[in-house]
């Protein structure tokens, strides 16, 4: 691929980058698209735009860029949780490593790429783009000990950043647990895989339980049920409810015989409205109980200690985890027997698996469109059309990365949907988990597949070392350097585009207003998409590390998709998205492997260049540095990781005695009560005016009295 086609492709990208920040300096201030652009706000702060005339309005301005910009760690953390400030701190890091290796890489080691053979240079738009890779070094060549220095350098510095980034992520995350107001979800424990040993409710076998081993901590327990019948029943109920004049008391006739309608079409007749008797009601409640609880306890210790312990000598009965957040619980997945999860957990693997194989095949299509030698063969009547230069350009520059990020748009549903059939018990779990999914299909598909493009993977066999795999990625890479800029323009620099143009959100905005006719949803506010978001940035981190080195001319185009997407996500954080549950800064752990990754493959690929150089020196110092990547992220792991497993007991025990030094903890238990609401939209059904009405034979048994006892009141 030659330059000017790599600039073609930059020219479209950065043409359509500066339309959409224009038109998006605009629309976010006409009040039609305020609930698109200003959701949480509107949602938090109850702030609306002014309909009259401005013509200010109609005028782009970067005053939206300064806000963000200017915008405190602090204020982020107010109004989008710790989530947002871990996927903050990730950008800074990237801009912070990569700035680094765009210096040293850019004025260091491209130099050497494209002077070092003895060769007739044309100009540079004509050139090709592997006369700036390493692939232009000469066989044994000298200065290839300058590409082990920068390789340390590039390391070590990333190694420093990730350990201060990971320190000060897990002091956050102590903070955010000493200074927040009182979590429920600390005093809380669901239990699965409760034994149900009679017909009747489980609720008094699971108060005794607890009052048994639990004694001084066990507060009290509320039974889960399942969410279709009962939430269908209590939902009908409410809306009965409504349609009743509540200023005066309305009786219903339990005498009245159920209505009967016959079907048009099959002739069958339908009851309208039945009465049950109320033991009939009660057992259909106690038959939809699932075998899971929500226990609640006096002190967050005892909560934790509750978590943590084997409750039995079965480990798949009396099941405990600390639960997860009021607003994060995901209730119709709690139900589901606990005995089932590991299948659920193996079946979603490997379909996760097979989906990823499958996917190889439109991949491995579209790297064929960005050989034009391969897209000759398999389109031989495109020969015509290819000879006209710019369309060359744009076949063989954009087209590529187009398609698939196409393709890629469908992954992220699928991922939540294989997530959510896991079994997760709460939102941000689900989401915590399509993001691991899709941060494996992408360095799969997007990186080793597109690499292999059916190449490597014919050359490799069951014998090939280790050494055969460097040597195959260090040849591979430099070439296919061409796709991965592409690809940062279109998935990058687009992307963030079309993420600050909310393009989904106005289209819906304009069909539910205009062509539907139907009225605002004012509730509905959308969260961050972090199983998206989250591996799009790990992969572009991938990409720098492993071609810093060796085809450093991509960086450029990263720095600036790092500080476009830091200006774009603060904005998008502050105005668009609304926290409705926070992980407290897990998605840092993931992060910081995927580095860890990143940084190791990139060693070993470099290991395979030297190799392929022939450079015994260079070679020999590499080795260390990986067992010092791997030797630091021990240390890492041994010590921050355990304070994202788990909450420190000393802390815990702190906080309880301050709350009840202070006399906090009473109101903290009258919270409870309220809280984990299963059925939120029915709590408010009011039923005391609807009086149960006798008939008359039961009025000669005794109920004739005109004041209706207590059992007669339901």
């Amino acid at each position: 691929m030659k330059i000017s086609a790599l600039l073609t492709s930059a020219g479209i990208n950065i043409g359509l980058c500066v339309l959409f920040w224009s038109l998006y300096s605009v629309l976010r201030k006409q009040p039609t698209f305020v609930r698109v652009y200003f959701g949480r706000r509107i949602a938090e702060e109850r702030r609306l735009l002014r309909e009259a005339f401005i013509l200010e309005r109609f005028v782009p301005s970067p005053s939206w860029i300064v806000q963000a910009v200017k915008c405190t760690e602090e204020e982020i953390l107010a109004a989008a949780g710790l989530d947002a400030v871990a996927f903050n701190r990730m950008l800074v890091f990237s801009i912070r490593i990569f700035s680094l290796a765009a210096i040293l890489c850019l004025f260091g080691i491209l130099p050497l790429h494209y002077f070092r053979r003895n060769m007739h240079h044309l100009e540079i738009p004509s050139e090709q783009l592997h006369i700036f890779t390493v692939s232009n070094v000469e066989v044994k060549s000298r200065w290839l000990w300058v590409h082990c220095v920068v390789l340390y350098i590039i390391s070590g510095v990333a190694c420093i950043l990730l350990y201060l980034e990971y320190r000060h992520i897990a002091r956050l995350r102590l903070l955010h647990l000493k200074c927040a107001t009182p979590n429920p979800g600390q005093f809380t424990v669901l239990v699965r895989g409760i034994p149900k040993t009679t017909k009747e409710s489980c609720s008094n076998d699971i108060g005794d339980f607890f009052t048994k081993y639990h004694t001084s901590s066990y507060l009290f327990h509320k039974v889960v049920y399942k969410a279709g019948k009962v939430h269908k029943i209590m939902t009908g109920a409410k809306k009965a409810c409504g349609k009743l004049d509540p200023s005066t008391d309305t009786t219903l006739d339990q005498s009245c015989k159920a209505i009967t309608y016959r079907c048009c079409l099959c002739g069958a007749s339908s009851n309208s409205l039945q009465l049950l008797p109320n033991n009939e009601v009660v057992q259909n409640i106690y038959n939809e109980e699932c075998a899971a609880a929500v226990v609640f306890f006096k002190t967050r210790y005892g909560a934790l200690v509750a978590s943590d312990l084997l409750q039995t000598s079965n480990p798949m009965e009396w099941v405990t985890d600390l639960a997860p957040e009021p607003n994060d619980m995901y209730w119709s997945n709690i139900w589901l027997p606990y005995k089932q999860l590991w299948i659920r957990r193996i079946a979603m693997l490997l379909g996760s698996i097979v989906f990823m194989i499958l996917f190889v095949l439109p991949v491995t299509f579209i790297q064929g469109l960005s050989q034009l030698d391969q897209l000759h063969q398999k389109l031989p009547f495109l020969n015509g059309v290819l000879k006209k230069p710019y369309m060359f350009q744009l076949v063989t520059g954009y087209l590529p990365s187009v398609i698939l990020l196409i393709f890629l748009y469908t992954v992220p549903p699928i991922m939540m949907l294989f997530s959510t059939l896991e079994g997760p018990i709460s939102h941000s779990e689900r989401k915590k988990s399509a993001c691991r999914k899709m941060l494996y299909f992408l360095i799969w598909n997007v990186f080793f597949v597109s690499l292999a493009s059916g190449t490597v993977i014919n050359q490799l066999n069951s014998s090939s070392t280790t050494k055969d795999i460097a040597a195959r990625l260090a040849s591979v890479i430099p070439g296919q350097t061409t796709f991965f800029i592409t690809y940062v323009l279109t998935s990058g620099w687009a992307s963030l585009s079309s993420e600050l143009m909310q393009l989904f959100g106005l289209i819906w905005n304009f069909i539910r207003k205009y062509i539907l006719r139907m009225k605002e949803d004012t509730t509905f506010v959308p969260t961050f998409p972090y199983h998206t978001e989250v591996p799009k940035v790990m992969l572009f981190i991938l990409l720098g590390f492993s071609c810093s080195v060796l085809a450093p001319l991509i960086l450029p185009f990263l720095l600036v998709y790092f500080f476009l997407g830091y200006v774009v996500y603060r904005n998008q954080l502050l105005n668009v998205y609304r926290m409705r549950y926070d992980t407290s800064g897990l998605y840092w752990p993931i992060a910081h492997n995927t580095v860890i990754f990143s940084l190791v493959l990139t060693q070993i690929i470099c290991l395979g260049v030297f190799g392929l150089k022939r450079s015994p020196v260079a070679a020999g110092f590499t080795i260390p540095l990986i067992f010092f990547i791997l030797v630091f992220n021990q240390y890492c792991r041994t010590q921050f990781l355990p304070l994202f497993k788990t909450f420190p007991a000393k802390d815990l025990i702190d906080m309880d005695r301050e709350d009840e030094r202070s006399g906090r903890m009473e109101h903290i238990h009258h919270g409870l009560r309220s809280a984990y609401r299963q059925f939120p939209g029915t709590e408010d059904i009011k039923l005391e005016k609807i009086l149960t009405v006798w008939n008359d034979e039961d009025q000669d048994e005794g109920h004739s009295s005109s004041e209706p006892s207590e059992e007669e009141t339901c």
